[in-house]
């Protein structure tokens, strides 16, 4: 049977796409063939690409601005605007296949189902811990809520996550629900009531001694879409 052909999103910067290799890693390592995503902006180039897919992996990125909640704090930029508009494109594409959201992925996923952004969550969020390694985070368990698809894929309550994000999804977006939280409150993964969008706030790509089966649940939820 072929492996499920996964895009993945890239960030860009100066007219230049780069991608981290953890991401390839892993999608490979779980059974599925990954495929780069080019930052396209004619529409049907858009649908011509996504017909070549069976799901969809956001990566992270730099700041979300849509659906914010105060201002960028001087030590986030935000993202170019050449890949937010291709990311929306293919995302609003991309129907009915799974998609999978990884830090600035996942509230870029909630920022699209309406919901918002804390712009930094350590100024919006009383009681909030640092979660940027630069701020002086630090890995931390979270905590997974029973009966959630994360719950079931892991089989466990909590889970030891690395940490590099200075936003925070704030209101959760229409179709979506938090399925784990960091010990400060912190929403730390979002899945879809239909089970076809899930975001995670942390970085899994880094750490597949521990979440390769997330990836192979996505890779496999992929395959038989």
């Amino acid at each position: 049977m072929p492996r499920p052909r996964i895009g993945i999103t890239t960030s860009y910067e100066d007219q230049t796409q780069k991608l981290s290799h953890y991401y390839v890693r892993a999608i490979e390592a779980a059974g599925g063939l990954p495929l780069i995503v080019p930052v396209l902006e004619a529409d049907d180039s858009v649908t011509e690409f996504t017909d070549l897919l069976d799901g969809l992996l956001i990566t992270g990125g730099p700041a979300i601005t849509d659906g914010l909640i105060g201002d960028l704090p001087t030590d986030l930029e935000d993202t170019d605007p050449a890949r937010v508009r291709s990311d929306k494109r293919i995302f609003d594409a991309f129907t009915a296949r799974p998609i999978m959201g990884i830090c600035y992925g996942m509230q870029f996923i909630n920022a699209r189902a309406g919901g918002t952004i804390y712009a930094d969550v350590m100024a919006h969020q009383t009681g909030t811990q640092p979660h940027s390694y630069a701020r002086g985070g630090r890995q931390h368990d979270v905590e997974l809520t029973q009966g959630s698809r994360l719950h079931d894929i892991f089989d466990r309550d909590h889970l030891a996550v690395n940490t590099y994000h200075v936003q925070a999804v704030a209101q959760i977006g229409r179709g979506l629900r938090p399925v784990a939280y960091s010990p400060d409150g912190v929403v730390e993964a979002i899945e879809s009531e239909d089970g076809r969008l899930l975001g995670v706030q942390f970085h899994p790509e880094r750490m597949l001694d521990v979440t390769l089966p997330l990836f192979k649940d996505f890779v496999d939820r992929c395959r038989h879409a």
